[in-house]
């Protein structure tokens, strides 16, 4: 054995995140391991960055549970590990007679999930509030608290944080088997060597039925459904305060447009269930899709405004449902079925499964040296302009723009890197920093990235890699 430790969590995404961060509360070894080599699970930078309320769960699941208590949870939650959230609203927007007659049905169904704040607009109050708007929007729903937030900050904000409190992070670490002995966990073997434990959670997401396969508790089967995303450039001649939602189907929640926390606007998803869990393909009829069904809401919205289309894949679990739970196999907890809803969950997914973890067995003495706080990365383009000749007085690196779209510089991006667990690809820099976001999408700066990777890092340009492990950017020396 190269460890030994009391939990170990697979998967770093989200869900693991957050209950690494909730487990770190405690006097504990933990061990949290991610296949890939940056923080940043696969569901969690695939989804529409939003907090939803969980107005539209289906009533009495544990889903609905988990949902509507993590929303309030945020406001705090933000502040201590310094993500950028806001609590936008969203609007509901039926735009045909069929829509309009639903709504009521949805209100109630709200009620019952205990999410209340919600009211109903005419036509005229929607156009008051979001003056792009169709005018073929019949009447529509207001739902206050729906929020965004950068989704990739929170995942890493989770994981720094853990980290910062004792939580031991394994990257590239893939899990191959997990040994059982007399009905009980006794260790997980990994790429890196085994380690002993009294406690595995299965928080692999889309991956999480090949994990229970290990251990032969796979009574379901989880794929994946491929969603398609629109981003728009910042300077759009239109504009939204408010999430714009269209009326739920069974499937999905539908295409939606809402304002990104950082200024652009996101345009989808689609929702096409496959079976090839690598498959992030873009479709030319699942893109015109987007914007002929965004259009019927806001009509303005073009393609001609896009400056990245992308795909994600969120978990989805057959039987469908959220599942957390324990089994005969003692020491042994398995989370699937936590679809797209499992970034808002999340904070509470942790409570909950550190409880169910206690009732186990599990001895929580609370650790009175947890700093609940995570330092952010100086963010140059929002500090005054005393406050820049300050900082670039003592680092000159703060005074070379290396993205001109979002105005990043090098010593952003130094910081991204230097910091524990930190870059180590150029989409590593993208996610802490966002270099390359912009209307040229890496066009310019990259090639500044990867110097400053490789530099830093130690390592030939050669060696530095978009993402993931075979990604690499250049082949040969670069002149």
């Amino acid at each position: 054995m190269i460890k030994e430790t009391n939990v170990v969590i697979v998967g770093a995404g989200a869900i693991g995140g957050a209950i690494a961060r909730e487990l770190s509360k405690y006097e504990l070894d933990v061990v949290l391991i991610e296949k890939n080599q940056e923080i940043g699970g696969e569901a969690t930078v695939s989804n529409s960055a939003i907090i939803h309320t969980g107005y539209d769960a289906k009533p009495g699941t544990l889903e609905s549970e988990l949902v509507v208590a993590a929303n309030p949870m945020y406001d705090k939650l933000t502040e201590e590990l310094n993500v950028p959230f806001k609590r936008t609203g969203a609007i509901l927007a039926a735009v045909n007679e069929e829509e309009l007659e639903a709504l009521p049905k949805i209100i109630e169904k709200s009620y019952k999930n205990g999410v209340y704040d919600i009211e109903y607009l005419t036509s005229e109050k929607i156009k008051k509030l979001e003056p792009e708007i169709s005018d073929n929007v019949k009447g529509g729903i207001l739902i206050p608290r729906e929020s965004i937030i950068d989704p990739f900050l929170l995942n890493i904000a989770y994981v720094e944080n853990a980290h910062k409190n004792g939580v031991e992070v394994m990257l590239s670490t893939e899990v191959l088997d997990i040994k059982t002995e007399n009905n009980k966990v006794e260790s997980v073997k990994t790429n890196k060597g085994s380690i002993k434990t009294d406690y595995v959670i299965n928080a692999a997401g889309v991956h999480c039925d090949e994990i229970a396969e290990m251990v032969d508790l796979c009574d379901f089967k989880e794929h994946p459904r491929k969603g398609e995303f629109f981003i728009l450039d910042k300077a759009t001649p239109y504009d939204l305060n408010s999430i714009i939602l269209p009326v739920p189907t069974k499937l999905t929640k539908g295409k939606l447009i809402t304002p990104t926390i950082h200024g652009n606007l996101l345009l989808g998803p689609t929702a096409e269930d496959i079976e090839d869990k690598s498959d992030r393909s873009v479709t030319e009829e699942g893109l015109k899709s987007i914007i002929k069904d965004v259009q019927n809401r806001v009509p303005k919205v073009s393609q001609f405004d896009s400056i990245k289309q992308y795909a994600g894949l969120r978990p989805t679990r057959t039987p469908a449902g959220y599942y957390i739970e324990n089994y005969e196999l003692e020491g042994f907890i398995g989370l699937s079925g936590i679809r797209s809803t499992g970034l808002t969950s999340s904070p509470s997914v942790a409570k909950y499964v550190v409880d169910l973890l206690q009732s186990e067995g599990l001895n929580l003495i609370p650790d009175n040296n947890f700093d609940p706080y995570r330092e952010p990365i100086t963010k140059f383009n929002e500090l005054s302009l005393k406050e820049k000749e300050q900082i670039i007085s003592k680092n000159p690196e703060y005074g070379r723009i290396v993205c001109r779209c979002e105005t990043i510089t090098e010593g952003e991006i130094v910081e991204a890197i230097k910091r524990p667990l930190g870059a180590k690809t150029v989409d590593g820099v993208k996610r802490r920093v966002r270099a390359g976001t912009g209307r040229c999408q890496a066009g310019f700066c990259r090639p500044r990235v990867v110097q400053i990777l490789s530099r830093e890092l130690g390592i030939p340009e050669v060696e530095i890699e978009q993402k993931e492990k075979g990604s690499k950017i250049l082949s040969k020396e670069n002149r």
